[in-house]
């Protein structure tokens, strides 16, 4: 059936809100118009309200190709895949409002509402994803042509890459006594008992808890769901109905009082109570000690850094070969930006190859030592294959994979039912949508 026939038994309303087929998926002026609305209040139009609504258009016809096209290849997606990037992208969004209430007051809708509403968005998003990795999944290139794309970039416009560094990292953490974790469970216990003899469960978290971030709101975490805290307390707080209160639970921040606040769906908002064992400073300065003697060891070059780490280190980097990964590239780079203040005060005063004395670091209430490595430091500079190829390397792949996409998208227009409505059919666009 064509957008024609369809417009002659149809309301013009409908037809109206109608700008393209794809394989039998509707793309909705609705959709696109919010899309426009996105990206303007994000402040990225450089261009003529039309032209930019072309654009996103197009991007829009790419899509559900690519959806019409996983359906064809009967690619699935599991509804426990979906509901676990849905609540992702909950807690993200809740995290953006500044909590549950707030996101629904935006929405003006409940969280389960704001949930029905995306499910079948991220579904297609994810069977899109599949189909797009499905594609390029044999897409790779060899140094050859990694060397013949860079000569091919014109000298003037190589881009500058900034200072970067390649940090490595050592850590010893003390050992915990058994009568420091038996301190801190009598601790808890005492004010369980106290709970229980009607002292105010916020009241103690407020004078006494050691986390840092709830301890001033009277131990209240706000709404969150599975998948947010430790396993450990997730278990012992679900369980609870409001008001109780739960045993002691211990996870990798230390014991935990929980008293449950309110139950709304699948979010729940709990107090706590956090007591952490403490590291005796005998047991620190060990630590400390034994890092000393660590770095004596590598900068003698009695042993290499790489085995160091796997004969010493307690640092879970410890399986990367020490070296810090950057989340954002995933690999061992950092820009100077980037890397922790902390850290960098350290790193900064080290040449290349070099171990730094043992430096205290606390984290999440943790007390530890570490020393550091500095691996590598580059200064400024406009873009090499010495230095560079893994970030060429993948400017090239990038490069490749958009060209097996094209020649995708020029195949599969032939072999699709496509049909475009005006005005956004005479759009000038970057490729053929129309054979």
């Amino acid at each position: 059936m064509t957008l024609a026939q369809i417009s002659g038994s149809a309301q013009d309303t409908i037809i109206d809100g109608i700008v393209a087929i794809v394989g039998g998926h509707m793309i909705l002026k609705s959709d696109l118009e919010t899309q426009y609305l996105q990206y303007r209040a994000q402040g990225n139009i450089t261009g003529s309200p039309q032209r930019v609504k072309c654009q996103i258009f197009e991007n829009m016809l790419f899509m559900k190709l690519l959806y019409h096209q996983s359906e064809v290849d009967s690619l699935t997606v599991t509804e426990s895949q979906v509901e676990s990037e849905m609540d992702r992208r909950m807690r993200y969004f809740i995290s953006q409002a500044g909590s549950p209430e707030r996101l629904e007051e935006y929405y003006h809708k409940s969280l389960l509402e704001i949930k029905a509403d995306m499910r079948d968005v991220i579904k297609e998003q994810m069977m899109v994803e599949q189909e797009q990795n499905k594609i390029t999944e044999k897409v790779v290139v060899t140094p050859a042509e990694v060397k013949a794309f860079f000569r091919k970039i014109p000298k003037d416009s190589i881009p500058e890459v900034s200072a970067e560094v390649e940090i490595g990292i050592i850590s010893r953490e003390p050992a915990i006594t058994e009568v420091e974790r038996t301190n801190a469970r009598d601790q808890l216990a005492g004010f369980k008992e106290r709970i229980s003899n009607g002292d105010d469960f916020a009241t103690l978290a407020i004078l006494y808890s050691e986390d840092p971030g709830s301890a001033k709101q009277g131990g209240e975490l706000g709404m969150f769901q599975r998948g947010d805290m430790r396993p450990q307390f997730e278990a012992a707080a679900f369980k609870l109905k409001p008001g109780e209160v739960s045993d002691i639970v211990e996870t990798e921040d230390g014991f935990h009082l929980i008293q449950m606040i309110e139950r709304r769906g699948d979010f729940i908002n709990v107090r706590h109570i956090l007591v952490q064992p403490k590291v005796s400073s005998i047991e620190l300065n060990n630590a400390k000690l034994y890092l000393d003697s660590v770095a004596d060891l590598i900068m003698s070059k009695q042993v290499l850094f790489e085995t160091a780490v796997i004969k010493y280190s307690d640092d879970p980097n410890k399986n990367n070969g020490g070296m810090l990964i950057n989340p954002n590239s995933g690999d061992t780079r950092f820009e100077i930006g980037d890397v922790d203040p902390k850290i960098f005060f350290v790193i900064d005063k080290l040449k290349e190859g070099e171990i730094s004395a043992p430096v205290k670091w606390e984290e999440r209430g943790k007390r530890l030592y570490r020393i550091y490595y500095l691996k590598s430091r580059t200064t400024p500079h406009v873009a090499n294959l010495e230095f560079d190829y893994a970030r060429i390397q993948q400017w090239t792949l990038d490069q490749k994979k958009l060209s097996v996409i094209e020649d995708w998208i020029d195949k599969k227009v032939g072999e699709t039912f496509i049909e475009l409505m005006p005005p956004y059919k005479d759009c000038t666009f970057e490729r053929q949508w129309i054979k």
